[in-house]
Protein backbone atom coordinates (compact mmCIF):
# COMPACT_ATOMS: atom_id res chain seq x y z
CA UNK A 1 0.00 0.00 0.00
CA UNK A 2 3.06 2.35 0.47
CA UNK A 3 3.86 2.40 -3.24
CA UNK A 4 -0.06 4.06 -3.77
CA UNK A 5 -0.07 6.36 -0.82
CA UNK A 6 3.30 7.56 -2.17
CA UNK A 7 1.41 8.24 -5.34
CA UNK A 8 0.01 11.17 -3.57
CA UNK A 9 3.22 12.17 -2.04
CA UNK A 10 5.67 13.01 -4.95
CA UNK A 11 8.60 15.00 -4.83
CA UNK A 12 8.38 18.40 -6.82
CA UNK A 13 10.12 17.26 -10.35
CA UNK A 14 6.97 14.80 -10.75
CA UNK A 15 4.43 16.90 -8.63
CA UNK A 16 0.44 17.20 -10.08
CA UNK A 17 -2.20 19.45 -8.82
CA UNK A 18 -5.25 17.29 -10.07
CA UNK A 19 -8.87 18.62 -8.87
CA UNK A 20 -11.46 17.98 -10.78
CA UNK A 21 -13.99 18.95 -8.22
CA UNK A 22 -15.63 22.28 -8.85
CA UNK A 23 -15.67 23.84 -5.34
CA UNK A 24 -19.06 26.00 -5.31
CA UNK A 25 -19.07 28.00 -2.10
CA UNK A 26 -22.65 30.64 -1.30
CA UNK A 27 -24.98 30.86 1.33
CA UNK A 28 -27.57 29.42 -0.24
CA UNK A 29 -26.04 27.11 -3.12
CA UNK A 30 -27.57 23.97 -2.42
CA UNK A 31 -30.84 24.53 -4.56
CA UNK A 32 -28.92 26.48 -7.24
CA UNK A 33 -25.84 24.35 -7.73
CA UNK A 34 -28.30 20.49 -7.47
CA UNK A 35 -30.47 21.77 -10.36
CA UNK A 36 -27.42 22.90 -12.24
CA UNK A 37 -25.17 20.07 -11.96
CA UNK A 38 -27.65 17.16 -11.51
CA UNK A 39 -29.31 18.51 -15.03
CA UNK A 40 -26.18 16.60 -16.62
CA UNK A 41 -26.50 13.62 -14.31
CA UNK A 42 -28.81 10.22 -15.47
CA UNK A 43 -31.91 9.84 -13.91
CA UNK A 44 -31.20 7.15 -11.45
CA UNK A 45 -29.73 8.91 -8.20
CA UNK A 46 -28.40 7.33 -4.61
CA UNK A 47 -28.81 9.90 -1.80
CA UNK A 48 -26.62 8.76 0.90
CA UNK A 49 -26.59 10.24 4.12
CA UNK A 50 -25.76 9.04 7.85
CA UNK A 51 -28.29 9.70 10.38
CA UNK A 52 -31.05 11.22 11.50
CA UNK A 53 -29.79 14.96 11.36
CA UNK A 54 -30.51 15.05 7.98
CA UNK A 55 -33.91 14.63 8.31
CA UNK A 56 -34.34 16.75 11.42
CA UNK A 57 -32.72 19.67 9.88
CA UNK A 58 -35.79 19.41 6.74
CA UNK A 59 -32.77 19.03 4.16
CA UNK A 60 -33.15 15.60 3.49
CA UNK A 61 -37.07 16.73 2.14
CA UNK A 62 -35.91 19.87 0.22
CA UNK A 63 -32.99 17.32 -1.47
CA UNK A 64 -35.24 15.08 -2.80
CA UNK A 65 -37.84 17.95 -3.55
CA UNK A 66 -34.51 19.04 -5.74
CA UNK A 67 -33.99 16.27 -7.17
CA UNK A 68 -37.48 15.01 -8.13
CA UNK A 69 -37.92 18.50 -9.96
CA UNK A 70 -34.73 17.47 -11.94
CA UNK A 71 -36.59 14.61 -13.16
CA UNK A 72 -34.43 11.76 -11.15
CA UNK A 73 -35.40 8.95 -9.20
CA UNK A 74 -34.21 8.80 -6.09
CA UNK A 75 -32.66 5.77 -4.39
CA UNK A 76 -31.69 6.08 -0.15
CA UNK A 77 -28.66 5.09 1.09
CA UNK A 78 -28.58 5.86 4.80
CA UNK A 79 -27.25 4.91 7.55
CA UNK A 80 -23.68 5.80 7.29
CA UNK A 81 -21.81 6.26 10.53
CA UNK A 82 -18.49 7.93 11.69
CA UNK A 83 -15.75 5.65 10.90
CA UNK A 84 -17.60 3.99 7.52
CA UNK A 85 -17.13 0.28 7.41
CA UNK A 86 -16.10 -1.78 4.77
CA UNK A 87 -19.02 -3.50 4.98
CA UNK A 88 -21.38 -0.22 4.38
CA UNK A 89 -19.45 0.35 1.74
CA UNK A 90 -19.91 -3.43 0.36
CA UNK A 91 -24.28 -2.63 0.95
CA UNK A 92 -23.99 0.69 -1.59
CA UNK A 93 -22.32 -1.26 -4.26
CA UNK A 94 -24.66 -3.53 -4.31
CA UNK A 95 -27.70 -1.07 -4.01
CA UNK A 96 -26.01 0.99 -6.92
CA UNK A 97 -25.61 -1.96 -9.26
CA UNK A 98 -29.26 -3.35 -8.41
CA UNK A 99 -30.86 -0.24 -8.98
CA UNK A 100 -29.12 0.61 -11.87
CA UNK A 101 -27.79 4.30 -10.26
CA UNK A 102 -26.26 6.32 -12.81
CA UNK A 103 -24.81 9.25 -10.20
CA UNK A 104 -24.26 8.81 -6.10
CA UNK A 105 -24.93 12.05 -4.41
CA UNK A 106 -22.99 12.13 -0.57
CA UNK A 107 -24.48 14.48 1.78
CA UNK A 108 -23.03 14.93 4.94
CA UNK A 109 -19.40 15.28 6.45
CA UNK A 110 -16.06 13.20 5.82
CA UNK A 111 -17.23 10.03 6.72
CA UNK A 112 -19.99 10.02 4.47
CA UNK A 113 -18.22 11.51 1.60
CA UNK A 114 -15.09 9.57 2.25
CA UNK A 115 -17.33 6.02 1.65
CA UNK A 116 -19.20 6.99 -1.38
CA UNK A 117 -15.86 7.24 -2.88
CA UNK A 118 -15.10 3.64 -2.33
CA UNK A 119 -18.77 3.03 -3.46
CA UNK A 120 -18.24 4.33 -6.68
CA UNK A 121 -15.09 2.46 -7.56
CA UNK A 122 -16.44 -1.52 -5.97
CA UNK A 123 -20.00 -0.34 -7.96
CA UNK A 124 -18.12 -1.05 -11.30
CA UNK A 125 -15.49 -3.66 -10.41
CA UNK A 126 -16.30 -7.35 -9.29
CA UNK A 127 -12.86 -7.07 -7.72
CA UNK A 128 -12.63 -6.29 -4.24
CA UNK A 129 -11.30 -2.94 -4.14
CA UNK A 130 -9.45 -3.87 -0.41
CA UNK A 131 -7.58 -7.04 -1.87
CA UNK A 132 -6.83 -4.61 -5.43
CA UNK A 133 -4.93 -2.14 -3.22
CA UNK A 134 -3.39 -4.00 -0.54
CA UNK A 135 -2.82 -7.27 -2.05
CA UNK A 136 -2.56 -6.39 -5.81
CA UNK A 137 -1.45 -2.56 -5.66
CA UNK A 138 -3.29 -1.73 -8.21
CA UNK A 139 -5.64 1.70 -8.23
CA UNK A 140 -9.44 1.45 -9.25
CA UNK A 141 -9.85 3.05 -12.93
CA UNK A 142 -13.71 2.94 -13.55
CA UNK A 143 -16.24 4.89 -11.20
CA UNK A 144 -19.73 5.57 -10.86
CA UNK A 145 -19.94 9.54 -11.11
CA UNK A 146 -20.46 11.15 -7.77
CA UNK A 147 -20.84 14.77 -6.00
CA UNK A 148 -20.97 15.92 -2.73
CA UNK A 149 -22.79 18.54 -0.36
CA UNK A 150 -20.66 19.06 2.43
CA UNK A 151 -22.72 19.52 6.10
CA UNK A 152 -19.36 19.54 8.34
CA UNK A 153 -16.16 21.27 7.87
CA UNK A 154 -13.28 18.79 8.84
CA UNK A 155 -11.32 16.57 6.44
CA UNK A 156 -11.89 18.81 3.01
CA UNK A 157 -13.44 15.03 1.87
CA UNK A 158 -15.13 16.53 -1.22
CA UNK A 159 -11.72 18.16 -2.38
CA UNK A 160 -10.36 14.96 -2.64
CA UNK A 161 -10.17 10.98 -3.79
CA UNK A 162 -8.75 9.70 -1.00
CA UNK A 163 -10.94 7.82 1.78
CA UNK A 164 -10.54 5.88 5.04
CA UNK A 165 -12.52 3.05 5.66
CA UNK A 166 -13.05 0.63 8.83
CA UNK A 167 -12.07 -3.07 7.39
CA UNK A 168 -14.01 -4.47 11.15
CA UNK A 169 -13.48 -8.01 10.01
CA UNK A 170 -9.55 -7.33 9.84
CA UNK A 171 -9.10 -4.95 12.80
CA UNK A 172 -8.06 -2.11 9.72
CA UNK A 173 -8.74 1.28 9.81
CA UNK A 174 -6.57 2.35 6.43
CA UNK A 175 -7.15 4.58 3.09
CA UNK A 176 -8.35 3.30 0.24
CA UNK A 177 -8.92 5.52 -3.01
CA UNK A 178 -12.20 5.94 -4.77
CA UNK A 179 -13.37 8.85 -7.15
CA UNK A 180 -13.36 12.19 -7.28
CA UNK A 181 -16.46 14.25 -6.93
CA UNK A 182 -17.83 15.88 -9.78
CA UNK A 183 -18.81 18.94 -7.83
CA UNK A 184 -18.53 19.72 -3.96
CA UNK A 185 -21.05 22.44 -3.05
CA UNK A 186 -19.79 24.17 0.50
CA UNK A 187 -22.64 26.57 2.67
CA UNK A 188 -21.59 27.29 6.01
CA UNK A 189 -25.48 27.38 6.67
CA UNK A 190 -25.49 23.61 6.66
CA UNK A 191 -23.19 23.44 9.31
CA UNK A 192 -25.23 25.42 11.78
CA UNK A 193 -26.95 22.51 13.46
CA UNK A 194 -23.73 20.59 14.61
CA UNK A 195 -22.60 20.62 18.20
CA UNK A 196 -19.73 22.80 19.15
CA UNK A 197 -17.68 20.19 20.25
CA UNK A 198 -17.98 18.20 16.47
CA UNK A 199 -16.94 21.64 15.10
CA UNK A 200 -14.46 21.59 17.33
CA UNK A 201 -13.31 17.92 16.45
CA UNK A 202 -13.28 18.78 12.69
CA UNK A 203 -11.50 22.17 12.71
CA UNK A 204 -8.80 20.13 14.23
CA UNK A 205 -8.62 17.50 11.94
CA UNK A 206 -8.07 20.37 9.22
CA UNK A 207 -4.77 21.56 11.83
CA UNK A 208 -3.50 18.22 11.64
CA UNK A 209 -3.86 17.87 8.22
CA UNK A 210 -1.55 21.09 7.38
CA UNK A 211 0.52 19.94 10.33
CA UNK A 212 1.25 16.47 8.97
CA UNK A 213 1.85 17.75 5.14
CA UNK A 214 4.37 20.89 7.10
CA UNK A 215 6.42 18.33 8.71
CA UNK A 216 7.14 15.98 5.97
CA UNK A 217 10.12 15.73 3.84
CA UNK A 218 11.42 18.36 2.14
CA UNK A 219 12.30 20.27 5.53
CA UNK A 220 13.81 23.24 3.83
CA UNK A 221 12.07 25.99 2.56
CA UNK A 222 8.93 26.23 0.12
CA UNK A 223 6.11 27.97 -0.75
CA UNK A 224 3.89 25.14 0.38
CA UNK A 225 4.85 25.40 3.84
CA UNK A 226 3.77 28.91 3.69
CA UNK A 227 0.19 28.39 2.40
CA UNK A 228 -0.20 25.69 5.46
CA UNK A 229 1.00 28.06 8.06
CA UNK A 230 -1.62 30.11 6.63
CA UNK A 231 -4.64 28.00 6.89
CA UNK A 232 -3.21 27.06 10.12
CA UNK A 233 -3.35 30.54 11.78
CA UNK A 234 -6.54 30.58 10.10
CA UNK A 235 -7.95 27.76 11.88
CA UNK A 236 -7.13 28.59 15.02
CA UNK A 237 -8.07 32.28 14.61
CA UNK A 238 -11.77 31.20 13.36
CA UNK A 239 -12.29 28.41 15.94
CA UNK A 240 -11.73 30.44 18.72
CA UNK A 241 -13.79 33.09 17.26
CA UNK A 242 -16.78 30.99 16.35
CA UNK A 243 -16.16 29.16 19.96
CA UNK A 244 -16.69 32.66 21.48
CA UNK A 245 -19.81 33.22 18.98
CA UNK A 246 -21.20 30.34 17.86
CA UNK A 247 -23.67 32.72 15.42
CA UNK A 248 -20.44 34.53 13.68
CA UNK A 249 -21.40 33.31 10.20
CA UNK A 250 -18.26 34.45 8.61
CA UNK A 251 -15.80 32.73 10.75
CA UNK A 252 -17.96 29.48 10.50
CA UNK A 253 -17.20 29.95 6.05
CA UNK A 254 -13.68 30.47 6.84
CA UNK A 255 -13.58 27.43 8.56
CA UNK A 256 -15.09 25.44 5.89
CA UNK A 257 -13.16 27.27 3.90
CA UNK A 258 -10.01 26.45 5.53
CA UNK A 259 -11.09 22.57 5.69
CA UNK A 260 -11.44 22.63 1.61
CA UNK A 261 -7.73 24.21 1.12
CA UNK A 262 -5.97 21.99 3.82
CA UNK A 263 -6.78 18.81 1.15
CA UNK A 264 -7.16 19.92 -2.29
CA UNK A 265 -3.38 19.30 -3.25
CA UNK A 266 -2.11 22.51 -3.50
CA UNK A 267 -0.76 22.64 0.28
CA UNK A 268 1.00 19.27 -0.37
CA UNK A 269 2.21 20.38 -4.15
CA UNK A 270 6.66 18.99 -3.84
CA UNK A 271 6.27 18.00 -0.04
CA UNK A 272 6.20 13.89 0.60
CA UNK A 273 4.03 15.01 3.36
CA UNK A 274 4.26 12.81 6.88
CA UNK A 275 0.85 11.38 8.31
CA UNK A 276 1.93 9.51 10.89
CA UNK A 277 0.20 10.55 13.20
CA UNK A 278 -3.32 9.98 10.88
CA UNK A 279 -2.14 6.34 10.55
CA UNK A 280 -1.70 5.70 14.30
CA UNK A 281 -5.21 7.60 15.01
CA UNK A 282 -6.39 4.90 12.44
CA UNK A 283 -5.14 2.18 13.69
CA UNK A 284 -6.38 2.89 17.20
CA UNK A 285 -10.03 3.57 15.71
CA UNK A 286 -10.13 0.04 14.25
CA UNK A 287 -9.94 -0.92 17.84
CA UNK A 288 -11.73 1.51 19.31
CA UNK A 289 -14.06 3.55 17.05
CA UNK A 290 -13.26 6.62 18.59
CA UNK A 291 -13.71 9.95 16.95
CA UNK A 292 -11.26 10.78 14.28
CA UNK A 293 -10.12 14.26 15.80
CA UNK A 294 -10.43 13.72 19.13
CA UNK A 295 -7.65 11.13 18.55
CA UNK A 296 -5.67 13.01 16.83
CA UNK A 297 -5.41 16.01 19.73
CA UNK A 298 -4.59 12.73 22.13
CA UNK A 299 -1.24 11.59 19.64
CA UNK A 300 0.19 14.93 18.08
CA UNK A 301 1.67 16.71 21.84
CA UNK A 302 3.26 12.96 22.38
CA UNK A 303 4.14 12.29 18.84
CA UNK A 304 5.80 15.77 18.36
CA UNK A 305 7.66 14.79 21.33
CA UNK A 306 9.18 12.34 19.42
CA UNK A 307 10.50 14.33 17.10
CA UNK A 308 12.07 16.82 19.07
CA UNK A 309 16.02 15.59 18.10
CA UNK A 310 15.10 14.93 13.79
CA UNK A 311 12.71 17.97 13.58
CA UNK A 312 13.15 20.61 15.67
CA UNK A 313 14.34 23.15 13.04
CA UNK A 314 10.69 22.55 11.42
CA UNK A 315 8.99 22.33 14.68
CA UNK A 316 10.52 25.73 15.83
CA UNK A 317 9.71 27.42 12.87
CA UNK A 318 5.55 26.28 13.28
CA UNK A 319 6.51 27.56 16.96
CA UNK A 320 6.65 30.86 15.86
CA UNK A 321 5.22 31.61 12.39
CA UNK A 322 1.78 29.95 13.29
CA UNK A 323 1.73 30.00 17.55
CA UNK A 324 3.88 33.17 18.10
CA UNK A 325 6.52 31.70 20.62
CA UNK A 326 9.46 31.75 20.86
CA UNK A 327 12.81 30.44 23.51
CA UNK A 328 16.35 31.17 23.91
CA UNK A 329 17.54 27.88 21.73
CA UNK A 330 15.85 26.28 18.18
CA UNK A 331 15.16 22.82 20.75
CA UNK A 332 13.28 25.42 23.62
CA UNK A 333 11.28 27.27 20.61
CA UNK A 334 10.32 23.73 19.52
CA UNK A 335 9.40 22.67 23.14
CA UNK A 336 6.87 25.55 23.66
CA UNK A 337 5.39 24.78 19.84
CA UNK A 338 4.29 21.83 20.94
CA UNK A 339 3.18 23.09 24.30
CA UNK A 340 1.09 25.49 22.72
CA UNK A 341 -0.59 23.10 20.65
CA UNK A 342 -1.32 21.02 23.55
CA UNK A 343 -2.27 24.04 25.40
CA UNK A 344 -4.82 25.14 22.29
CA UNK A 345 -6.34 21.47 22.33
CA UNK A 346 -7.28 21.91 26.33
CA UNK A 347 -8.85 25.41 25.28
CA UNK A 348 -11.19 24.03 23.08
CA UNK A 349 -12.62 21.21 24.78
CA UNK A 350 -10.71 18.33 23.15
CA UNK A 351 -8.84 15.53 25.15
CA UNK A 352 -5.21 14.87 25.77
CA UNK A 353 -5.34 11.55 27.49
CA UNK A 354 -7.43 8.17 26.35
CA UNK A 355 -8.35 7.62 29.52
CA UNK A 356 -10.59 11.24 28.05
CA UNK A 357 -12.30 9.03 25.88
CA UNK A 358 -12.55 5.98 27.74
CA UNK A 359 -9.27 4.17 26.18
CA UNK A 360 -7.77 2.69 29.29
CA UNK A 361 -6.54 -0.98 27.80
CA UNK A 362 -2.81 -1.05 27.19
CA UNK A 363 -3.19 -4.23 25.05
CA UNK A 364 -5.64 -2.90 22.42
CA UNK A 365 -2.64 0.32 21.79
CA UNK A 366 -0.44 -2.61 21.19
CA UNK A 367 -2.49 -4.12 18.72
CA UNK A 368 -3.08 -0.74 17.41
CA UNK A 369 0.64 0.29 17.37
CA UNK A 370 1.29 -3.31 15.62
CA UNK A 371 -1.00 -2.97 13.06
CA UNK A 372 -0.13 0.87 12.14
CA UNK A 373 1.24 1.67 8.76
CA UNK A 374 4.80 2.87 9.30
CA UNK A 375 4.76 6.39 6.77
CA UNK A 376 7.97 6.90 4.49
CA UNK A 377 7.28 11.14 4.56
CA UNK A 378 8.00 11.77 8.38
CA UNK A 379 10.97 13.12 9.01
CA UNK A 380 12.10 10.08 11.46
CA UNK A 381 11.38 6.57 10.74
CA UNK A 382 9.55 5.03 13.47
CA UNK A 383 9.29 1.84 14.96
CA UNK A 384 5.95 0.13 15.52
CA UNK A 385 7.91 0.04 19.28
CA UNK A 386 8.17 3.49 19.33
CA UNK A 387 4.59 4.65 18.31
CA UNK A 388 3.39 1.74 21.08
CA UNK A 389 5.18 4.06 23.32
CA UNK A 390 3.49 7.29 22.21
CA UNK A 391 0.15 5.31 22.52
CA UNK A 392 1.17 5.02 26.34
CA UNK A 393 2.32 8.22 26.79
CA UNK A 394 -0.93 9.63 26.15
CA UNK A 395 -2.81 7.35 28.47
Amino acid sequence: MNNIISRRQQIWTTSLINTPSAHILARGAPQRAIKEEMGRAGRNVLLAYGGGSLKRTGLYDRLRGWLHECGKHVVDFGGIRPNPTYAKVQEGARLVREQGIDFILAVGGGSVIDCCKIVSAQARTDEDIWDMMYEAHRLPTGFVPTGAVVTASGTGAGQNNGAVITHTAKRLKQPLVGAYHSFSILDRDLTKTLPMKQVASGAFDTLSHCMETYMGRPQGDNLSDEINEAVMRSVIKNLRALIANPDDDFTRGELMWDSALAENGLPELGKQTDFQCHMLEHAVGAYTDCNHGQGLAVIHPALYRHLLAEGKEKLARMAERVWGVKGDTVEQTATLGINAIEAFIREIGMPTRWSEMGITDEAVLRAAADTCLLMPGCCKQFTKDELFEVLKESM
